[in-house]
């Protein structure tokens, strides 16, 4: 008699993603205008397709919002934990870890895809008691590559390592330096790991202008959270010092929002900056699309306090054809680092001399685009997607 294969059922836990309507969007088969690059949920949209698993969906949000259909269960919940501090951060991330593991019990999943923030990673080890197979998506380091390490953080990392080690089926990871981090944590002995690249649609890059180093101002462009520890104030120290030396047709871009936005804002009118230091807010597609035509360079001063993923603006200046500055702390530098000026990590001084090389020096400049033009495909390549790499592991499975 011929053996027939169960249909997995498959939770997939997400960070603040708005899954909803990215779903809308993949179902009718158009581009969600919310990012650049395809959303992680759309390739979890078509991989459940593809392979005709039923699919359960839980993002965090500060609303709630739930769509079902014969396919999928998508909720977004207010369970946020970036709000806490100290003790009660690791309290919600427990309650939130527990608070999964019934949803998943009650959908009778076969598979969890665990991302990053979440819960902590040692409450994942609950799920594979239960036969439930676990896999890690992980979008940030485990560990911040330069400072140390609090004693929570080395506490919550050690429950953790046995995810890894014995308690998953297999970790899907978006950068290199996260595969050392778990090898260097399981000390060789883990799972297989699947690393992943963001993943773009190549029009979307396809009419960029290229940029103009006639034009009378030299554009600097961020894109990303407005917040003190991914370096938009440094980026302001810099504003000043070159106002200061006379560089008064240097000016930066700064798209995004966050939580230090309108001080930011206020800071930038009182120094009388805003003819070059200009804060857009969050901007659209569309509205980048012109951003990043009108740019020369794109700078991400990410400061090492931060726990830095793959960053995925690094990979979007090389697809606009845009030189980086940026330091190690970011992952992304070791796949586009012919087109990177790197610099020490919170350097402002360093960050700003990068910035007067590019604009003062044409040869050094073309040098780093074109770097940028061979660099590219790998963020086309569909089968470095994390899509590609989630559903060969869950026909293995």
């Amino acid at each position: 008699m011929k053996k027939t294969s169960k249909q997995l059922r498959v939770l997939y836990a997400v960070g603040p993603e708005d899954v909803i309507a990215a779903y809308k969007h993949w179902k009718h088969g158009t581009e969600s205008p919310l990012q650049v690059s395809i959303p992680y949920s759309s390739q979890f949209y078509e991989v459940c397709q593809s392979l005709n698993i039923q699919g359960y969906v839980i993002a965090q949000s500060a609303i709630k919002q739930v769509v079902k259909d014969d396919k999928f269960v998508i909720k977004r919940l207010p369970i946020l934990v970036n709000r806490a501090h100290g003790i009660f951060y690791h309290i919600h991330h427990i309650w939130n870890g527990l608070y999964l593991l019934v949803c998943a019990v009650k959908f009778r999943a076969s598979v969890c895809i665990a991302s990053s923030g979440t819960t902590h990673w040692f409450m994942w080890r609950l799920f594979s008691l239960l036969r439930i197979k676990v896999i890690p998506s992980v979008h940030c380091v485990l560990w911040r590559h330069f400072g140390h390490q609090t004693l929570g953080e080395k506490l919550t990392l050690k429950l953790g390592a046995s995810l890894f080690s014995s308690n998953c089926t297999a970790t899907l990871a978006v950068s290199n330096q996260i595969t050392k981090q778990i090898a260097q944590l399981t000390q060789n002995h883990h799972q297989p790991v699947h690393e992943f690249t963001p993943t773009y649609c190549r029009q979307d890059f396809a009419h960029i202008n290229k940029a103009n180093l006639n034009a009378s101002i030299f554009r600097v462009l961020y894109a990303g959270r407005i917040e003190h520890d991914k370096g938009v104030f440094d980026l302001l120290q810099i504003a000043k010092r070159f106002q200061s030396e006379g560089l008064r047709n240097i000016v930066f871009d700064i798209c995004g929002e966050g939580s230090a936005f309108d001080e930011l804002c206020q800071e930038v009118t009182d120094s009388r900056l805003e003819a070059n230091y200009q804060c857009h807010g969050h901007c659209t597609k569309p509205k980048m699309h012109s951003i990043f035509s009108d740019s020369h360079v794109v700078i991400v001063p990410t400061q090492t306090q931060f726990v830095e993923g793959f960053n995925r603006v690094v990979a979007e200046s090389i697809l606009a054809g845009r030189p980086v500055v940026t330091s190690a702390v970011c992952p992304a530098i070791s796949y586009v680092r012919s087109a990177v000026i790197e610099v020490p990590p919170n350097d402002i001084t360093a960050y700003g001399d990068a910035l007067i090389d590019l604009y003062k020096n044409h040869l050094l400049y073309e040098q780093k685009r074109l770097a940028c033009l061979k660099l590219q495909e790998q963020f086309y390549d569909v089968n470095r997607s994390w899509g590609a790499k989630l559903k060969s592991i869950l026909i293995d499975i």
